[in-house]
């Protein structure tokens, strides 16, 4: 264990500056400054467009096992009822994660998945918005600070196979539920562009909010308003601003034409392994030998799919094959 008085004092900087704060569960939930909401059982401790923590919801007698259990890494605290055992445990991120930047949203996705996976190895609840979190430094709670570590997002996925969230809106919840809602309303806002222009910003940025908030009610868990209106404000000004650039304008033609690439290159896989005797493609025999090459040389399956950009259960086929016939 470690010493909290640095952490105390790390922690209380980080909180937003007016953290959403609650006496318990089923008492009202209110807004004040983070010197009065540290006071509280329950506080926000991640601010509405920026991740510092991952925190996980566990209502199990025995959760303070539960990572040890899943093999994950250690929490950098956990925070139990003495009532019934159930607790709340947090990983610190070293670099915090933007929910909302247009540039950012490929490591929120990452995060996402990251977040959803160690759920699910957990056994935590995945419909826990990670609003209210208990706070490690009130006396309500039996808090144990385990390590001074803050995680890279690539150390946390280290321990873990990524796994693919629900597709349907109406299943995704966490940080799933930020990338759905910003790829919702981006995708309108790419083709609604040109019919909003001689409107103005501010007319656009309405419209934009509008569907967002749409979006965002077909979660059983929805959004807080202050993140919807700030992925709104992101889509918004992003595309109003680029609309005309080469960028904006050549970008899904490229985009469509890498896909048909991809699914041509998929499709050619395929085929070669339906031929039976037939000799497979050259392409693919080498990407076969050189997803076997990363292996040995220590490579993930994760890794070597990224890599060669398969999915990760075409490369252990690929491994499993190859085994059974040495």
């Amino acid at each position: 264990m470690i010493k909290n008085t640095q952490f105390a004092a790390d922690f209380y900087e980080k909180l937003p500056k007016k953290p959403y704060c609650s006496w318990g569960k089923g008492e009202r939930t209110l807004i004040r400054s983070k010197s009065h909401a540290i006071r509280f059982p329950l506080i926000q401790i991640n601010t509405p467009h920026l991740i510092n923590y991952l925190i996980f919801d566990i209502d199990a007698p025995d959760a303070y096992l539960h990572f040890l259990d899943a093999n994950l890494p250690t929490p950098s605290w956990i925070a139990k009822n003495p009532k019934n055992g159930h607790c709340h445990i947090c990983y610190a991120l070293k670099t915090p994660v933007c929910k909302t930047e247009n540039a950012r949203m490929k490591p929120l996705r990452y995060l996402a998945s990251i977040e959803y996976s160690y759920a699910k190895k957990l056994g935590a609840d995945l419909r826990y918005t990670g609003v209210l979190t208990k706070n490690p430094l009130d006396a309500d709670w039996q808090t144990t600070f385990l390590s001074p570590l803050e995680y890279e997002l690539a150390e946390l996925a280290d321990f873990i196979d990524l796994e693919t969230k629900p597709k349907a809106a109406n299943e995704v919840s966490g940080l799933g539920r930020n990338c759905m809602m910003f790829d919702t309303v981006r995708y309108w806002a790419y083709k609604a562009i040109r019919a909003h222009l001689n409107g103005g910003y501010d007319i656009w940025y309405a419209e934009v909010l509008k569907v967002a908030i749409n979006a965002n009610e077909v979660f059983l868990d929805p959004l807080g308003y202050s993140e919807v209106k700030a992925t709104a404000k992101s889509v918004a000004r992003w595309v109003w601003r680029n609309h005309n650039s080469a960028e904006f304008q050549q970008g899904f033609s490229e985009k469509q034409a890498k896909r048909g690439k991809k699914g041509a290159l998929v499709a050619n896989a395929k085929g070669a392994n339906q031929k039976g005797g037939k000799a497979r493609s050259k392409q693919y025999y080498d990407m076969r030998q050189e997803a076997l090459k990363m292996n040995i040389t220590g490579k993930s399956i994760k890794e070597i799919s990224t890599l060669l950009n398969v999915h990760r259960n075409t490369v252990s086929n690929w491994l499993k094959d190859y085994q059974k016939s040495n």
